[in-house]
């Protein structure tokens, strides 16, 4: 028998329970923050927030807890452990619109997104409950607890300011970037047929030459990794300058910070479509187009870091170098594809 079965007294609470929560979800990831007056004291939010999803963590568990074993709780209990869900749910999406964007759009972003996370985990422990059988314990419901805890937990990974919520940005895109990479390398460097790994072992290799790297295509591929290449060093020198000259104590460096996490983002999806075309059969001119993207990208990204505080005069000289190595390798592949055309 579930919670819902046993009839309207106990499955009621927690129906009004679980849209409750739902719709509080829905205006914290679509809801604007209070505008600070000049006071906001961030240490003083992060003990307050850090509070409130300690006390949501300890609710949802005594929920679990209750429906964990026969017999169902009362409808008072029910009721009664419903309010204090509310409570702590309300607390925390209360406590997370203090944070004002003028502390950063980046770091507001994924305070946001933990929040969310949270409200999300504990509708579902909400579900769970309402339709699982109550014989003992159920791996979905155990499921769902933890999935609550975790994303509690998370909390404590989140970045303590605009700073470093960046960095984290960063950090995100150096590795997509990376991964990418090594892919198109590794496809290089094994057999002649980069997509031999699909075959099975008692297949016949492939006549079609389609499916194969041309002696010019791997020409053009030089110019293409050494912008992909260039990207990389790109985000690597990107941070290195964050983490030694980023200031979050003025409005101006704040949102220069959120304009460098912003435009970082662009890059990988940009080097994804130009390692795409570069699978055969090649297309030349998707080529050409997704590296003039790839390049006009880089280009901008650098002009940005230029104007950007964090651009020391030991930054302006790596600035100066990538922006040499996209020219070069943009017009080295341009070069490369129109011979013989």
């Amino acid at each position: 028998m579930s919670a819902d079965n046993r009839g309207g007294n106990v499955s009621l609470p927690l129906r009004n329970l679980l849209n409750s929560i739902q719709c509080i979800r829905d205006r914290v990831r679509d809801g604007e923050s209070n505008e600070s007056d000049g006071l906001f004291n961030l240490s003083n939010f992060w003990d307050t927030l850090n509070q409130a999803v300690k006390a949501v963590s300890q609710e949802a568990t005594k929920l679990s807890l209750a429906f964990s074993k026969p017999p169902l709780p009362s409808q008072q209990d029910v009721e009664m452990l419903s309010e204090c869900i509310l409570k702590s749910v309300l607390s925390l999406s209360t406590v997370f619109y203090w944070l004002p964007k003028s502390q950063g759009v980046s770091l507001r972003r994924q305070v946001r997104d933990a929040t969310v996370g949270v409200l999300e985990g504990v509708a579902q422990l909400v579900e769970v409950i309402l339709s699982s059988p109550l014989q003992s314990l159920s791996q979905e419901q155990l499921i769902s607890t933890g999935s609550v805890w975790s994303a509690c937990d998370h909390f404590a990974q989140l970045p303590p300011d605009n700073k470093a919520a960046v960095l984290m940005v960063l950090s995100d895109q150096i590795g997509v970037v990376k991964d990418a990479i090594e892919e198109i390398e590794q496809a290089l460097s094994e057999a002649q047929d980069p997509f031999s790994d699909v075959l099975d072992s008692d297949q016949e290799p492939r006549g079609n030459q389609d499916t194969y790297w041309s002696e010019k295509d791997r020409r053009v591929i030089g110019p293409c990794r050494g912008l992909m290449k260039a990207a990389a060093a790109c985000l690597r020198k990107l941070s290195s300058a964050i983490r030694a000259n980023g200031d979050v104590n003025t409005a101006q460096n704040l949102a220069q910070l959120d304009d460098l996490a912003d435009i970082a983002k662009e890059i990988s999806p940009g080097l994804d479509d130009l390692a795409l075309c570069l699978y055969p059969p090649m297309d030349y001119s998707g080529v050409e187009s997704n590296v003039s993207k790839l390049a006009a990208l880089l280009k901008k990204v650098l002009e940005i870091i230029r104007s950007n505080h964090v651009c020391g005069e030991s930054q302006l000289t790596w600035v100066q170098f990538l922006e040499e190595a996209v020219d070069h390798n943009q017009q080295k592949a341009k070069d490369l594809i129109q011979q013989d055309s």
